[in-house]
């Protein structure tokens, strides 16, 4: 999430890109952004595949944060940019200090629910985020609160007329509008951000609960349970926050699965299917009569992680500054299996760094022979994405560069390794004025902008822009397709699905030589040349109406 953005959106906006009608055909290792730009720019595809499969090689360790990988990496990209000629932003230093704490329940646990004896990683997953030693909670009542949504824009509140103090709410995934996508309810099919398990355990807390269990269920969350036992186990990494705020969050927060769902409700005398089929009509809250014992100890370390920023200034508007981010972090590794047990994260997200860097060393290339661009550029490269977008949360509470001077941000998280497409995918699609830049880009390769097929995934929300976007900043997330651009690449990005079937935050996430990059590089060409048309203009792209975020920033018209 990104936490937990599902594979299959990876392999949507990994799936493709057509070809450019500028591509250098003398030099099939490279990609070269459209001659409508002020320069032309070659993008060296040896090199991007040299920072993939570096940044995730055994030697990084999966570049979990506060760890050897992340000083690994963190040397990696600071080299990268020095060498680059980009300016440090933070005390003479690319890298800006994010407070961090993890996280780390005993895999030893008693958790029963309804009486029911529950499995950890087999049956639930639970953790705390608090700094106590541990979760000892006896006899706490159950409560069913639907979606778990408190939305008044949407006339849609389930916990109307509730005292959750004490209590621990049991709450289903995604929102309303996955169920009906035919009606009016919520967004359809796309997730709102009513949705993100993130917001119900932050709804659960300010409805003073003392904890909250989501019920996952693949189709709508998108994801199988083995992305929840991956991610959700081990350190978990979160901000620090003060005490007055950290004091009303839920004790114990976590997820369990539909087979362990069912059979508790089924104890308490309700078949859980009808009731789902209810919360999806309307708002529901039903005390299931039945309770929780949950006891585990968990240990808090403090430490420091780190973004990597770089900026290289523009000539006329230098504290007008763009945005490229992309999360170098990822999973790290699990002691606790055998064999292979380093999530190198090649795809998610050691691809979109190596976006950034290859985008960030173009452009650096076009300033030193003259071709500055008039605002600035700032790249970003992320820690703790993967554990709730830390890091560009951090940087957006704490920016560098003031807010109301960012123009947008363009995010890479994973990139096209599925070759060429005819169409481009704008995650979202329909919310700012900045997708037009990335349209009219796509449309000089001869490729038609759509949204996400799976937009029930709600990869909007789920990845580093969303942070700058909450505050009302321009922000994409694209890239890739779903059409491959003729048989041969339809043929070839069939066979690299099944090889990389179930790898998405999964020890199978390691860089192939067999990768078909052609694609990923035409998307850092969009990328490129959209921001170079915005850096070169004195516009500042809003949000549509009917977008969350357009009394933020709203379009022109």
């Amino acid at each position: 999430m990104k936490k937990l953005l599902p594979f299959c959106a990876l392999a949507l906006l990994s799936a493709c890109s057509p070809q450019s009608a500028k591509e250098q055909t003398s030099n099939p290792s490279s990609v070269t952004a459209d001659s409508t730009s002020s320069s032309q720019v070659t993008f060296d595809e040896a090199r991007f595949r040299k920072d993939i499969k570096t940044l995730s090689s055994d030697e990084f360790e999966g570049r979990a944060p506060t760890t050897k990988g992340e000083k690994l990496t963190l040397d990696y990209l600071s080299a990268a940019f020095k060498e680059m000629g980009l300016k440090t932003t933070y005390q003479d230093s690319y890298l800006q200090p994010v407070p961090m704490v993890s996280y780390t329940a005993s895999e030893s646990q008693q958790i029963s629910l309804a009486g029911i004896n529950l499995t950890n990683r087999e049956d639930i997953v639970l953790g705390t985020r608090h700094d106590k030693g541990g979760v000892d909670i006896n006899n706490a009542p159950l409560v069913f609160v639907g979606y778990g949504v408190n939305a008044p824009e949407y006339q849609w509140n389930d916990y109307d007329g509730l005292d959750m103090k004490g209590k621990i709410a049991v709450i289903m995934v995604n929102d309303p509008g996955f169920a009906h996508p035919e009606s009016d309810k919520f967004n359809g099919k796309a997730m709102t951000y009513y949705g993100r398990w993130s917001y119900k355990f932050e709804e659960a807390s300010r409805q003073g609960a003392l904890g909250a269990i989501i019920i996952h269920d693949t189709a709508p969350a998108s994801y199988p349970w083995s992305v929840v036992e991956n991610s959700w186990t081990g350190a978990q990494q979160d901000l620090v926050f003060s005490k007055e705020i950290q004091d009303k969050r839920i004790a114990v927060e976590g997820w369990m699965t539909l087979e362990s769902a069912t059979a508790i409700f089924k104890k308490a005398g309700f078949e859980l299917p009808n009731l789902m089929a209810r919360a999806s009509d309307s708002a529901i809250s039903l005390d299931l009569n039945q309770t929780a014992d949950i006891a585990f100890t968990s240990k808090a370390e403090y430490a420091d992680s780190y973004n990597v920023v770089a900026t290289l200034p523009g000539t006329d508007a230098k504290a007008e500054h763009i945005l490229f981010t992309a999360h170098w972090d990822h999973l790290g590794i699990d002691l606790t299996k055998d064999g292979d047990n380093i999530y190198n994260g090649a795809l998610d997200n050691a691809s979109g760094t190596a976006g950034i860097l290859e985008i960030a060393r173009q452009f650096a290339k076009q300033a030193e022979q003259g071709n500055g661009l008039k605002r600035s550029l700032t790249f970003i490269a992320t820690t703790g994405e993967e554990q709730g977008l830390l890091g560009s949360r951090y940087y957006a509470a704490n920016p560098i560069y003031p807010i109301d001077k960012t123009v947008a941000v363009f995010n890479l998280d994973s990139t096209n390794v599925y070759g060429k497409t005819q169409d481009y995918t704008i995650v979202g699609k329909g919310q700012s004025e900045l997708e037009e830049y990335l349209i009219s880009v796509a449309s000089t390769q001869n490729r038609t902008a759509t949204r996400e097929r799976n937009p029930a995934s709600g990869g909007f929300f789920r990845s580093d822009h969303f942070s700058f976007a909450k505050l009302g900043v321009p922000a994409v997330f694209a890239g890739g397709g779903s059409v491959p651009l003729d048989e041969a690449t339809a043929k070839y990005k069939q066979a690299m699905q099944i090889e990389m079937k179930g790898c998405y935050h999964s020890v199978c996430d390691h860089y192939r030589e067999g990768w078909d990059l052609s694609g990923a590089l035409q998307d850092l060409a969009v990328y490129y040349q959209a921001a170079e048309t915005l850096a070169n203009s004195n516009d500042w792209p809003g949000y549509y109406k009917g977008s969350e975020f357009n009394s933020l920033r709203p379009a022109k018209d």
